[in-house]
């Protein structure tokens, strides 16, 4: 009932009753969690994965315009939407990469591409430096989340994420505000974005269950780019880079410094989105992910 949190993780019989792509939707078993994960179409892989604070119903519309030409498999990250949460270490970066790893392996695919928006295109990174094995032999960044906050906000912010994470009445609070009318399309207004109606009561849905908000701060209360950032000029896989002018989260800025961090990275700006650019304008962000696939359609 909107207004109210929803104690626990979200419940498949419930917030997922009419999930986007639903019948794409499996559970699995890998690296000790039990996964949700959508897969669809045939062909090459392409690996979508979402941000911090969203599900698989961030690529909704990108996945099926995708299956057409692809194998797509786009997992909810841990924590996140029905996907089991880890324990601490689960939740870092390395953590993360070192989960999806292990997903891919358990279904036996290596992705021709990993895409990941925000804060799931450092995994992405990640997943491509410390599991070639498995990791996307290319990478598409798609308003990458790639620099750590800049001064003392680097320290605090996590900090304070992570000591909400570890104090249950605030995130019960936090899921309360997230279940009020209009919370939802006003943080998403914030990014820069507008979507649909649809796609706001999905993220309400998210937003308003204790077990996602859990998840999507102990992520950001235990994130660390420093690594990262040192590591950016060791990728030697190819990278998109692709920023929205109108993103409020994440300024364009953060994917052009990574250009040029990034060998023979390649940089796409698009004037007219915001964060949540896929969101937007779908068949856009396909044919970009194509194109960096070496496919057109």
């Amino acid at each position: 009932m909107m207004g109210v949190p929803v104690m626990g993780k979200p419940d498949w019989s419930r917030e997922g009753r009419d999930w986007p792509n639903r019948a794409a939707s499996r559970f699995v078993l890998a690296g000790g969690l039990r996964w949700h994960v959508q897969v669809m179409g045939s062909g090459p892989a392409v690996l979508l994965l979402h941000g911090a604070g969203a599900a698989s119903h961030s690529w909704r519309d990108v996945a099926p315009l995708l299956a057409r030409d692809f194998q797509v498999i786009a997992p909810d990250l841990p924590g996140h939407g029905f996907t089991q949460t880890p324990d601490a270490r689960g939740l870092s970066l390395e953590g993360m990469a070192r989960g999806v790893a292990a997903l891919l392996t358990t279904l036996g695919v290596k992705p021709a591409l990993t895409v990941g928006h925000s804060a799931g295109a450092a995994v992405a990174l990640r997943l491509a430096l410390d599991h070639p094995a498995v990791g996307g032999e290319g990478v598409v960044s798609l308003n990458g989340a790639l620099r750590p906050f800049p001064g003392s906000a680097g320290q605090i912010f996590p900090a304070l994420a992570r000591l909400v994470f570890l104090n249950p009445l605030a995130i019960q609070v936090f899921a309360w505000r997230a279940a009020q009318p209009g919370m939802a399309a006003r943080l998403i207004e914030a990014t820069g974005s507008t979507i649909d109606a649809a796609g706001l009561e999905l993220y309400s849905r998210l937003m308003r269950t204790t077990g996602h908000v859990d998840g999507a701060l102990g992520m950001m209360g235990h994130w660390n780019l420093v690594p990262l950032q040192a590591d950016l000029a060791a990728i030697s896989a190819p990278v998109t880079l692709v920023a929205a002018a109108g993103d409020r989260a994440i300024s364009p800025d953060v994917s052009r410094e990574a250009s040029r961090m990034i060998p023979g990275a390649r940089l796409i700006e698009l004037p007219d989105l915001g964060h949540l650019a896929h969101e937007e304008a779908p068949e856009r962000i396909a044919q970009i992910i194509r194109d960096a696939a070496g496919t057109t359609g």
